[in-house]
């Protein structure tokens, strides 16, 4: 069994980064309660309005004024792992604690064809061919769209997304949807691929949904429906706020973590109201506003900061902890995309996010680049090394081995470096390390030039593990009931 289709042994991790101090947590908490009970959110749907003022919150109108109590009940109801399994059945994830698993993002409009090299637009065969290269890759843990079925009707295109998502590849998926009616045909989807067991999917959970409050400080209708979904089914899901520092909340990182860690915490109180013990993975995607283009920014440092904060929280929490790594503005893989997708995956790594996305954006989040997913999947290997650290203990010190060889000894035929230097020394899969000469005698390829390559030999070559017949059917018929109630709305 290759490493991609099993739980992957997590690494201890022995190298830590830390943004906020244990003060500096407990006062962005205590500030996320008063936004809450003095503020107040505002929820556009009823029925949660209606539990939440049953459960002691004061409702005026949609604003809701949310008690700190309430917030520490869902803290404690709201499970502290989660185990995801793959479309086989078999653990793929264990979310919590310091372990960090990669995946891709969602919802990009564009993408570079890796054999001509142009930009299009996406659709749903673009997405199933990113999910088949993600398939692929050893160091990618879990799907998302990187693309739109924007062929297909607007009612249908995210549940095109998942089934597309869904025939790719095995791993799990995080899923994007807007309402009710993507949700029930994805639930249907879903339910399909594990032969129509609901009970499976409780118990073996192979999705999570992503939906985000409105910043600052509004829950739509649309997604608290989608809340209740899952909390009726006990479906895992994130909702992170996607704020923009210095836009829709303060511009410096404590007030907007602090405002961001409040909108977060009211989706979570609604949801272990609604269903308590429902899988809950917390965090945001607190990013700032570039103030001479007014675009959000994937490679800003603060961008990261703030991950790295929501990371600290999260472990205060002890809940598993949403995450975001290689993604660039850069518009085409060069020098600055490779230096901000490295940056930012070593800082997921050493912060401990659990359920880290959008590996493989461009052009702020507008572009996908299969190339920029495998560069990526050879950082994260480089980076899992790293976190590591430096094993001290008798073996290693290996002062035997230092005895036995000596002055004027060498150390490339012992036992010892036979035995360790797999496990203690990282090796590249794509990175370089010949001399010049070996390099020009192999082509003298650059790193780019390897790296579509790789794409070309994995598309070229590698598919999915196929669904079962009766659920390939299954999904037809659910896809082309989709297509008809599309056509009549």
């Amino acid at each position: 069994m290759s490493r991609h289709t099993a739980l992957r042994k997590a690494d201890k991790l022995r190298v830590r980064m830390r943004v906020l101090s244990k003060r500096q947590i407990e006062n962005i908490h205590q500030a996320s309660l008063d936004i809450l009970s003095r503020t107040g959110m505002i929820f556009e749907h009823e029925a949660v309005r209606d539990l939440l003022k049953k459960n002691g919150a004061r409702v005026d109108g949609e604003r809701v004024r949310i008690p700190a109590n309430l917030v520490d009940q869902a803290l404690a109801a709201a499970p502290s792992s989660l185990l995801l399994y793959d479309r086989h059945d078999r653990p793929a994830m264990d979310l919590g604690g310091a372990r960090s698993y990669f995946g891709t993002g969602s919802d990009t409009p564009f993408y570079v064809d890796p054999y001509t090299g142009a930009r299009r637009k996406t659709d749903r065969e673009s997405v199933a061919t990113v999910a088949r290269l993600c398939d692929a890759l050893d160091n990618i843990d879990f799907i998302m769209s990187m693309g739109i079925a924007a062929e297909r009707p607007g009612a249908s295109s995210f549940v095109h997304q998942y089934a597309a998502m869904q025939e790719g590849s095995s791993k799990p998926i995080v899923y994007t949807a807007q309402g009710l009616k993507d949700i029930e045909p994805i639930y249907d989807l879903a339910l399909a691929a594990a032969g129509g067991d609901a009970g499976m999917l409780r118990s073996h959970p192979r999705n999570v949904l992503y939906t985000e409050p409105v910043s600052p400080l509004v829950h739509t209708r649309k997604a608290m429906e989608m809340l209740l979904f899952c909390a009726a089914n006990r479906l895992p899901l994130t909702c992170p706020s996607g704020m923009m520092a210095g836009a829709t909340g303060p511009v410096t990182l404590a007030g907007a973590v602090a405002l961001a860690n409040a909108e977060t915490l009211a989706a979570l109180t609604v949801l272990q109201l609604a269903g308590p013990g429902t899988p809950f993975v917390y965090g945001g995607n607190v990013s700032v506003m570039d103030m001479r283009t007014t675009l959000f920014t994937y490679g800003a440092p603060e961008f990261h900061m703030a991950f790295a904060a929501f990371a600290d929280l999260g472990h205060y929490y002890k809940l598993p902890i949403w995450g975001l790594a290689g993604a660039s503005d850069a518009k085409v893989l060069d020098a600055q995309a490779a230096a901000e997708a490295a940056y930012e995956i070593l800082m997921a790594r050493l912060s401990g996010s659990n359920l880290v996305h959008d590996v493989g954006y461009l052009g702020t989040g507008l572009t996908t680049s299969m190339e920029m997913i495998v560069l990526c999947d050879e950082i994260v290997s480089y980076t899992r090394r790293i976190g590591r650290g430096i094993e001290v203990n008798e073996k290693t010190l290996a002062l035997d081995v230092i005895d036995q060889v000596g002055p004027r000894g060498q150390f490339l035929d012992t036992d010892h470096t036979v035995e360790h230097f797999r496990q203690h020394i990282w090796q590249p899969r794509l990175f370089d390390r010949n001399a010049q000469d070996v390099w020009r005698a192999a082509g003298g390829k650059d790193l780019f030039a390897r790296l579509n390559e790789n794409v070309r030999e994995i598309l070229d070559t590698h598919q999915a593990a196929p669904l079962p017949a009766a659920a390939r059917a299954a999904v037809g018929a659910i896809l082309a009931e989709r297509e008809r109630l599309a056509g009549n709305e």
